[in-house]
């Protein structure tokens, strides 16, 4: 096989499991309501349906890639799309909600599987100086899969029912899993070759915390502050504090600390934490605004709020360019300057703004978070060796998957008990500090394209 046809088929299949996870989080949004309705369930049940995989998922992305890093990204990529795609069948001919719930968790560790490995694919397979243009369609693919759910999942639930939305991503399954068997395995680097054991009690208690301050995040919307709430968030930081104790005295951490303290590696994964707290905080209230006090049907808010879909798959898509030109710096630091414009001029939207200004909002939001996105990821990605891209790309992973329901209880926090619509203005100036931040954050990024650590292995 020639080392191009072996890029194509990594990045064809590292973009197809990342659209198949996007896919499914979106598309059961709308398929919600009926799938509560037909299995006779609470809206508490169905949250969890939700929530379990959440969960699960940023609980075991870290500890799915260090397996990568061991065993090949490869082999657990397909065991992943395996997994996924077996889970989602059998969600589809559930009896009961609790199998729903049950099975949603199973799709969780099997999602947590293959999200690091379609980065650390991309690592190992495709040359340093070209891996942020395949990271970046992967990225703008991403984003089209989100955009594209809705609307799929509308259809089909409208046409088919609720279980047909399971079902939609068998194809991309199938296809993830032939362009990644065609691909010959890669030899392991040194760093992971076996011999050198799993730091088991460091990922237990990671994804222990990792599980303690998502499910408290999520649930704080709903709850609002409480001493439930503050006990999650103390669990969280008494077990994030186990871990740092451990992971200095243990011969092989999970989270090696040359990696944490890299500047290729600590400020990007900040700085998406950051944006996508940020993007998320604003939306959540934005959402409200629209329906609420200009009084739009859910179509004519998705129309309204389209625009963030564009912009966001442009910037993602073209990112690689500029960035390969004028710094990677320079084009996160532009990305975190438009979000944090766009939440600004959210923060002035009213009762009687207009098509034109709630559009220049999104656009912002939209572009600025699509560069970061990109750009971020492919210098969390290149600045790890090709060892310990798996944990790399689980880091990577756990920021994008915090960063929302950070924001989203930032946003409560703000709103209180208040209407989230008429609170927007509180809200979105939150949200902009918080993207402000992330600005500072990608100030320290390195200069320039850079090099990757360690030299990449052409197949």
């Amino acid at each position: 096989m020639t080392p191009r046809l072996h890029r194509r088929l990594t990045l064809a299949a590292s973009i197809t499991g990342a659209v198949l996870v996007a896919l499914d989080g979106t598309v059961l949004t709308v398929a919600r309501p009926v799938l509560q309705r037909d299995l006779h369930a609470s809206v508490a049940a169905v949250q969890w349906a939700g929530t379990g995989y959440l969960v699960t998922v940023a609980a075991l992305l870290v500890f799915a890639g260090r397996l990568g890093d061991r065993y090949g990204h490869r082999r657990v990529f397909a065991l992943g799309v395996a997994g996924f795609a077996a889970s989602s069948a059998a969600i589809a001919v559930a009896p009961g909600i609790g199998w729903v719930i049950a099975l949603r968790v199973v799709q969780g560790v099997a999602g947590a599987l293959l999200q690091p490995a379609t980065l650390g694919m991309l690592r190992t397979a495709w040359p340093a100086d070209r891996l942020a243009g395949a990271i970046a369609v992967r990225t703008a693919a991403i984003g089209l899969a989100a955009a594209a759910g809705p609307l799929v999942g509308g259809a089909l639930t409208a046409h088919f029912g609720w279980r047909s939305v399971f079902l939609v991503g068998l194809l991309p399954a199938g296809a993830a899993l032939l362009a990644v068997l065609a691909v010959p395995s890669a030899a392991r680097p040194a760093a992971a070759a076996p011999g050198g054991g799993l730091d088991l009690p460091g990922a237990a208690l990671l994804a222990l915390a990792l599980a303690c301050l998502v499910q408290t995040l999520v649930a704080l919307p709903d709850s609002g502050w409480s001493a439930g709430t503050a006990l999650g968030l103390a669990v969280a930081g008494v077990l994030g504090l186990a871990l740092a104790r451990h992971e200095r005295r243990t011969a092989r951490p999970l989270l090696p600390p040359a990696l944490l303290r890299s500047p290729a590696v600590a400020p990007p994964l900040g700085v998406l934490l950051a944006t996508s707290a940020a993007l998320q905080g604003v939306l959540f209230p934005a959402t409200y605004y629209l329906q609420d006090v200009l009084g739009l049907d859910p179509l004519q808010s998705a129309l309204r709020a389209a625009p963030l879909a564009v912009a966001m798959i442009v910037a993602a898509a073209t990112s690689a360019r500029p960035a390969k030109r004028h710094g990677e710096r320079a084009v996160v630091l532009v990305g975190t300057v438009l979000v944090t414009s766009g939440a600004l001029l959210t923060a002035r939207l009213g009762p009687g703004s207009g098509t034109v200004g709630i559009t220049v909002c999104f656009l912002l939001l939209g572009a600025g978070f699509g560069a970061v996105m990109a750009t971020a990821t492919a210098l969390v990605v290149r600045g790890a060796s090709t060892g310990e891209a798996g944990v790399a790309g689980g880091l990577q992973q756990t920021a994008l998957n915090v960063g929302p329901a950070l924001g989203i209880a930032l946003a409560t926090t703000t709103t209180g008990s208040g209407d989230p619509g008429a609170a927007l203005t509180p809200s979105a100036l939150a949200m902009a500090a918080l993207a402000a931040a992330g600005t500072l954050l990608a100030a320290r990024l390195p200069d320039g394209t850079g090099r990757a650590p360690e030299s990449v292995t052409r197949p």
